[in-house]
């Protein structure tokens, strides 16, 4: 039975901040954010917006009438979870108004959740072929104004619905999973932000990368010869390439070309948001399905996922015939260019403007699910 992706799209908060203005107020060259890491905007969220609302949103654009009723699984990966105890899963199936036999959680491990709720939907199916499974990675990466990780920062979501006889890509059985413990990002109980050995934490993606792809290629007799593309997560758009790099020297001069072309092209929109952690390797998705002219219904994708701490998975899938009818490049292209510009001083107030959850507060947002009110330690949403 064919299972997959039938349908996706993201969301992303509505403002920006360019980096090449940030790097000169941070007193950095900004080649080194534009070049160096590869990202030329970031995307910021006012209080009035968390992971909730950036699933929501995401979501609504793709479901219908017919597809809500059918839905009997919500999974949401995130690493920015807004409590200890209760998913937003289950806040989020009041809000997108699913059926009630609904089973709804949410999954952590670093920026891998929205990976393993990917592969726990496709069981499912496989038991259950009427079953639809939405599928959501929603984060607000935040490191702190003038950290060191500051211009890896990001927010929004990807939602996805999966479904037996997909309309978009076709998920494979081959795939290869790879777990580490290792502290090269983490965050205790109670900290803010994260703390983050920076060398580690690229020594050990692109190491998991290649521990990965040798692994697969050796259990499934494949090699690069075989992919029409490869999707990464990517924290800032250079880790990928550089991981990617790191093993397609073995591959024929032409075979690299052709894949580097597509990392380009699944890299155009995280130029533009930043590190969407959980969904930052879907994006990447979206932006090369939507991006790219190149690619073929039947062609063979690589996606390749790691949350760090560390669970890394490569996995594939292949097109399915017509899969460009069912992508939203017009309404994602809208999104991005209506964002707001935000110059550094209204950036620097927006990060600090943030909830006070021990007070009573009511908020006023435009999108179509917001945080409307503070009270009792609970967050109401604008539905």
């Amino acid at each position: 039975m064919s299972i997959g992706i039938d349908q996706l799209s993201f969301f992303v908060p509505p403002y920006y901040v360019d980096m090449p203005e940030l790097a000169i107020a941070r007193n950095v060259d900004p080649n080194k954010y534009i070049i160096g890491i590869g990202q030329s905007q970031m995307a910021i969220a006012p209080k009035t917006q968390d992971i909730v609302t950036f699933a929501a949103n995401a979501a609504k654009q793709i479901l219908t009438k017919e597809n809500q009723e059918k839905i009997d699984m919500i999974i949401v990966g995130t690493e920015s979870s807004t409590d200890e105890s209760k998913a937003s899963a289950v806040v989020l199936h009041r809000l997108l108004g699913l059926s009630p036999f609904t089973r709804s959680f949410e999954i952590k491990q670093a920026c891998y959740g929205a990976t393993a709720g990917i592969q726990i939907a496709r069981n499912h199916i496989a038991a259950h072929p009427d079953s639809l499974v939405l599928v959501i990675a929603t984060d607000n990466a935040r490191y702190g104004l003038n950290s060191g990780g500051e211009p890896t920062q990001g927010a929004g979501a990807v939602a996805m619905i999966l479904s037996a006889n997909p309309r978009i890509l076709e998920l494979s059985s081959e795939t290869v999973a790879f777990t580490q413990d290792v502290y090269d990002f983490w965050r205790p109980t109670g900290n803010l932000y994260p703390e983050v050995n920076g060398p580690l934490s690229n020594e050990t993606y692109i190491a998991s990368f290649q521990k990965i792809w040798d692994e697969y290629t050796t259990r499934y007799s494949q090699s690069f010869a075989d992919f029409a593309a490869l999707c990464f997560h990517v924290p800032y758009t250079k880790m990928g390439k550089k991981a990617l790099l790191s093993k397609l020297e073995t591959a024929p001069h032409e075979i690299a070309e052709l894949l580097l072309e597509r990392y380009e092209e699944s890299i155009h929109y995280s130029r533009k948001v930043g590190n969407l952690y959980t969904g930052s390797l879907y994006l990447g998705l979206i932006s090369l399905l939507e991006t790219s002219v190149a690619l073929k219904s039947g062609d063979k994708i690589g996606l390749f996922s790691y949350g760090s701490g560390s669970v890394a998975e490569f996995f594939t899938g292949h097109l399915v015939d017509g899969y460009k009818h069912h992508l939203h490049e017009e309404l994602h292209t809208q999104l991005l260019s209506r964002r707001i510009k935000l110059d550094i001083p209204e950036y620097e107030q927006l990060f600090n403007d943030t909830l006070d959850m021990t007070k009573y507060s009511q908020f006023q947002d435009d999108q179509p699910f917001s945080i409307t009110e503070i009270k009792d330690y609970i967050r109401f949403y604008r539905q």
